[in-house]
């Protein structure tokens, strides 16, 4: 293969520059890359972006040496701007800043003291670096296809790579040297050293002629000012879930951006990356510690956003007349509410809620103190009525998400963790789940089997919407307004009819009261609903699909930007309302207080039924809360319980006094202490069923009952019950 004429190829790529051209709707030539060139020019662009897709219009062979040679080619496209820049600029560019006042001063001061005959020495003239301000990013094909994390192997290096992934870590924006600019202590002369590796060896001896001549051996001192700096960050790529084979950890990626690549993703978003791939050149005593092994990184030259489970970019365009008449027509709230997770059958009212869960109610922040808007619920049900199921579902749907289960995550996993930064060795903080899952979802499945330390940690960031945190040094609040959607299974893994709700659920009130919506959802067994569920979960086998309804299921892409469109409006509640909301919060107070098997209500739960009514006019695309959306809120909490009512209605069985006297004494001697577990002294199980409304006689004759069955056994002296 002959070796390439690099000439030439700058050549081409200013021809490229110049003269490429698209044809606009009336025929008009329109040079694409000429206006960014004016644009460069007169300072109103930083970033030139060269698509690849543009240059193999006319030169397909270029693209593939671009792709191959990515870092050759970014200087040779960066010289030949350089060198068009001036044929571009048709006016004087007004704002100035330090360095280039900084370079007037110093070309003015050569032009007034330097003979025109005298050359200068390489190191004292100005490296095309310093001149420069934009920047070359390459845009690649649309052909090329994105590659997975441990795809990308020593083939790849020094080529244009694509790479998606998850980005878990980005770190501050800090200033990169990448001209040093140094003032001899004798002449006066600068020198400037362009810098390419991460680290480098400052120049100590002044290489100008009249201190080699003088033998003055002249002292070099940085200059900041005159130095050029630009943009750096640092992020981490891991690759997605599904990409990782079988029994593997997902990999990592460290991705440089510079310039005006950075800012542009944050720690939790999906994304994909263009970049050259390049080894990590160390020097020195890094080198050394390092030993033989070689470090490798993706300069970045293009981030994109994208959709959590679609190939597709984010999508930001705003919906036509068309997709909002196709969403807006009669009915639509069930429609939206049956088109998540259509696979699923029934739980028509907890898709409901999952729906304003997406939209969330509007935020208030009166002089300081801050109401959320985000809502909360939690799904208790029965195992095996796809509570999981519903959770990965939304997972998937909202545009920013975590999720991760109970056992499985910590208070600190949850929160955020202090780390040794590995760049510059300081303590930073790192976010956990709900710090990444801000202005989204977080989910937590198995939310009973977390440990109570761990779940604490929730506690403020369900009310108030902040994590603070005091370690290590470092005293912060971090934002954390996510809504949280958590699904457990009751105390008994199975709810009991027979226990109360509060027995049930075993969480405490303090938790439940940050609940929106806590759905109890149990499994009863009903012929018509047992068949038709049957048919439905083999159908959904079968065809991989859900069963034809009567309207067909929104899809996940127009569902995504007509929540984002929904979130945008701030209803308010009128006036003539308000009396409505308090009369009904009165209400359910006393509802409460009179009746004994409910869960707890307290003033939280009139901000919830606001929350779900604002939610409900987001959802309409309307400015003002109506009566329909209270009335709607209402019937959402009331049918939240509703599967547990019904069983009140058919009265159960009434227990005889034996069996409740029975039941009274083993929760006696399930309170007993230590050794003494299943004994239970007389006088006390007497006195403790005497003052629940039972008769001595009453029991005596459970006593003698439960002996002969050899439940358990009274002693000689009649001072002490054990149970068998």
């Amino acid at each position: 293969m002959a070796p390439k004429d690099y000439v030439a190829e700058k050549d081409k790529c200013k021809r490229f520059l110049q003269e490429f051209y698209s044809e606009d709707d009336n025929g008009k030539k329109v040079f694409k890359y000429g206006a960014q060139l004016v644009a460069l020019a007169h300072r109103e662009q930083v970033a030139l972006v060269v698509e690849l897709d543009d240059i193999a219009e006319e030169d397909p062979e270029l693209v593939e040496s671009i792709c191959e040679n990515a870092k050759r080619y970014t200087g040779l496209f960066a010289d030949a701007v350089h060198e068009l820049l001036p044929e571009y600029r048709e006016r004087e560019v007004v704002a100035k800043d330090a360095l280039d006042v900084y370079i007037e001063h110093r070309l003015m001061m050569e032009q007034r003291g330097r003979d025109p005959a005298d050359t200068r020495d390489p190191r004292n003239q100005y490296p095309a670096e310093l001149m420069r301000r934009f920047e070359v990013y390459f845009k690649p094909p649309n052909t090329a296809k994105p590659k997975v994390v441990r795809d990308v192997k020593a083939d790849s290096i020094g080529q244009l790579v694509t790479v998606r992934g998850i980005v878990t870590r980005a770190t501050d924006v800090k200033p990169m040297m990448a001209v040093a600019t140094y003032t001899c202590d004798q002449c006066g002369a600068e020198t400037y050293q362009p810098i390419q590796a991460p680290t480098f060896m400052p120049l100590i001896m002044c290489p100008s002629q009249e201190c080699v001549t003088n033998k003055s051996g002249g002292r070099l001192y940085l200059q900041t000012r005159g130095s050029k700096f630009v943009k750096f960050q640092e992020l981490r790529l891991q690759e997605h879930s599904d990409q990782v084979p079988v029994g593997n950890i997902p990999r990592c990626m460290t991705v440089y951006a510079r310039g005006e690549n950075t800012r542009v993703a944050l720690p939790g978003d999906h994304v994909a990356v263009a970049g050259v791939f390049l080894p990590l050149l160390r020097t020195g005593f890094r080198q050394a510690v390092q030993g033989l092994l070689s470090e490798t990184y993706l300069e970045a030259h293009s981030i994109t956003l994208m959709n959590k489970t679609e190939d597709d970019e984010l999508g930001t365009e705003e919906l036509g007349e068309e997709e909002l008449r196709q969403i807006t027509e009669e009915d639509f709230y069930e429609k939206l509410a049956g088109s998540i997770a259509p696979e699923i059958y029934g739980h028509e009212d907890v898709k409901k809620a999952l729906l304003l869960l997406l939209v969330g109610g509007v935020q208030q922040a009166p002089k300081g103190m801050k109401i959320r808007g985000n809502i909360n619920i939690c799904l208790m049900g029965d195992p095996g009525v796809a509570k999981s199921q519903l959770l990965s579902y939304i997972d998937r749907l909202a545009p920013r998400s975590q999720y991760t289960t109970g056992r499985g995550s910590s208070g600190v996993g949850l929160t955020a963790a202090v780390m040794r930064d590995t760049v510059t060795g300081e303590m930073t903080l790192e976010g956990g789940a709900l710090v990444l899952a801000d202005m989204g979802v977080c989910c937590i499945d198995e939310f009973d089997k977390m440990a109570d330390a761990d779940r604490t940690a929730i506690h403020e960031v369900m009310e108030q919407q902040t994590i603070s945190i005091a370690k290590a040094g470092i005293m912060t609040s971090l934002n954390a307004r996510c809504s949280i959607l958590a699904a457990a299974n009751p105390a008994y893994g199975r709810y009991n009819p027979r226990k109360t709700i509060e027995q049930n659920i075993q969480l405490p009130a303090a938790l439940l009261s940050r609940f929106d919506l806590l759905w109890l959802i149990q499994d009863k067994p009903d012929p018509e609903a047992d068949l038709r569920l049957a048919q439905h979960i083999t159908y959904v086998h079968q065809h991989c699909r859900q069963p034809p309804t009567h309207f067909t299921p929104i899809d996940m892409k127009l569902m995504r930007r007509y929540i984002s469109k929904c979130k945008i409006r701030q209803p308010v509640v009128p006036e003539a309302l308000s009396d409505y909301i308090t009369a009904a919060y009165v209400e359910m107070r006393k509802e409460a207080r009179v009746s004994k098997d409910t869960t707890f209500t307290s003033p939280r739960t009139l901000l919830s039924i606001l929350r779900l009514s604002t939610a409900l006019a987001r959802l309409r695309l309307v400015d003002v809360v109506e009566r329909e959306d209270v009335n709607e809120a209402m019937r959402l909490m009331e049918m939240s319980k509703d599967s547990l009512q019904a069983d009140k209605s058919a009265s159960t069985r009434t227990q005889r006094p034996a069996d409740v006297i029975f039941s009274l004494v083993r929760e006696l001697a399930g309170e007993a202490v230590g050794g003494r577990r299943g004994m239970v002294k007389l006088a006390e199980a007497e006195q403790r069923c005497v003052s629940r409304g039972f008769t001595p006689a009453q029991f005596q004759t459970a006593l003698d009952e439960y002996e002969e069955l050899n439940v358990w056994q009274v002693n000689q002296a009649r001072t002490r019950i054990t149970f068998v």
